[in-house]
């Protein structure tokens, strides 16, 4: 028999200050040094090892040896959830710097959330799939508008969206083929985004777009942080398509 779920102690781990910029760092799904992690953190190598025993501990990182060094990634797109879910109920940090301002509006614009686009991007690419009818609204809802019974800033437990008649084709031109995804993951699953508040594509789906618009150079990841830039070839491209 198991008891209520330890709220507390995953509460405790992430509002260490160093391990919460260890947990935003680790937020799209990459696997990162715990050098590099040290460095996002503002803290020493020897801390951030400390903190990252802790984090393993309480399951919310994995560690993988890769020849003499050893990369930490988040355990599942759940605890991308939960931290966006804090940035969206978290007060904004006071900005004391054009650097801060710069990185604080490239996350907002388009970031990766653990393995799917989120931002002002992710919220618009759901909106062209459902005005080219490759998604198709099953509620009777608008666009991407949040339902009133939506959780705010976590992934839906069932998304009002189903694939449409022009799936295929849409997805095709955006490098996705549709039948060469696995089956084990959700296909479509779908968050509230935590800056834009309305819905953006996740799952299987929304890591599948995400990774055909990195190797068509569509994205750009940014050095250090999980915004991406969108380029102009992606600009343009998106404009046409969607």
């Amino acid at each position: 028999m198991e008891g209520d779920a330890d709220v507390a102690r995953v509460a405790a781990l992430m509002a260490e200050p160093a391990r919460a910029k260890v947990l935003i760092a680790l937020a799209d799904g990459r696997s990162l040094p715990a050098s590099l992690l040290a460095s996002e953190a503002g803290v020493s190598p020897q801390t951030v090892s400390a903190h990252l025993r802790k984090l393993l501990d309480g399951g919310l990182v994995t560690v993988e040896q890769s020849g003499r060094h050893r990369y930490y990634g988040l355990t599942g797109p759940e605890v991308a959830a939960a931290v966006e879910a804090l940035a969206r109920l978290a007060k904004p940090q006071p900005i004391t710097s054009l650097r801060q301002s710069t990185r604080a509006a490239a996350l907002r614009e388009a970031r990766t959330c653990y393995d799917h686009l989120a931002g002002r991007l992710g919220v618009a690419l759901l909106e062209g799939l459902v005005r080219r009818d490759a998604l198709i609204r099953t509620d009777g809802g608008q666009g991407t508008e949040r339902r009133a019974e939506d959780p705010l800033a976590q992934q839906l437990p069932d998304g009002p969206y189903a694939l449409g008649p022009n799936a295929t084709e849409v997805l095709a031109e955006l490098g996705v083929d549709l039948t060469e995804q696995p089956t084990r993951r959700p296909l479509l699953r779908f968050c509230v985004d935590w800056s834009e508040q309305r819905h953006h594509l996740s799952g299987q789906l929304g890591a599948a777009v995400a990774n055909a618009f990195l190797a068509r150079d569509w994205l750009q990841r940014r050095p250090k942080q999980r915004a991406v830039h969108l380029t102009t070839i992606g600009r343009d491209q998106l404009a046409q398509l969607l």
